[in-house]
């Protein structure tokens, strides 16, 4: 692990499972040496948090590609958090840019390590499960590595997108057995078809109310 990751999940990680024990469910899913997608719902920014504690392993968030090249004091703390984390770099928007956040995680992959993503796109603005993306196949496809669907529950309650502290509610994470996707893509109709089954897996691990369209974009802050 990166040596401010693991300094992160021995101070950060302790105090959450201190203060919030997550109950957590199906590590033995997780591979302890090959590379797979974490593919979860996403509630609350705490969602990556409360992930971090409870894999065993580490894993590789995006980041927006502003934290890699500010400028000044803040702009030198954020490249040595985000680099001392293992982040790759996104660029806003869709088209070209997404799809190289999405080519940076093969190698990451290959070399058989674990990749975060939430395949919504969004935060859910109501708690329910909207329709996945596509991205998140297609890359699994390029890697050659199993989708490993997460459940997580509660996190919108402890951190809600106006609060200032974190707050206590129970929070529990669900790892559901491996998708496997090699071999099963020969079209495009077979990546959403993988995409559409990871969503039902991570539906069952929550018991979310499932939405068949993409979440709305988030409004932006003024």
């Amino acid at each position: 692990m990166p040596l401010l990751y693991d300094l992160t999940k021995l101070t950060v990680g302790a105090a959450l499972r201190l203060g919030w024990q997550p109950q957590v469910h199906g590590r033995e899913h997780l591979p302890r040496h090959s590379g797979a997608i974490l593919a979860g719902n996403h509630l609350s920014v705490a969602d990556e948090l409360f992930l971090v504690t409870a894999a065993p392993r580490h894993v590789t968030f995006w980041a927006k590609s502003e934290y890699f090249t500010g400028r000044g004091p803040s702009g030198w703390l954020n490249r040595r958090i985000v680099d001392g984390m293992g982040a790759i770099p996104v660029e806003r928007g869709g088209g070209r840019a997404a799809l190289s956040a999405l080519d940076a995680a093969v190698p990451v992959l290959r070399a058989g390590g674990l990749v975060a993503i939430y395949p919504e796109g969004t935060r859910s603005p109501d708690g329910r499960l909207y329709r996945g993306r596509t991205g998140m196949t297609r890359l699994a496809r390029d890697a050659e590595v199993p989708i490993i669907p997460v459940g997580v529950l509660g996190t919108a309650e402890v951190l809600p997108v106006d609060a200032r502290l974190p707050r206590r509610h129970p929070i529990t994470l669900r790892f559901g057995p491996p998708i496997q996707v090699a071999g099963r893509i020969h079209g495009p109709r077979d990546i959403r078809t993988v995409t559409d089954e990871v969503m039902a897996a991570i539906q069952q691990l929550t018991g979310q109310e499932y939405v068949p369209h993409h979440a709305p974009p988030r409004p932006a802050r003024t």
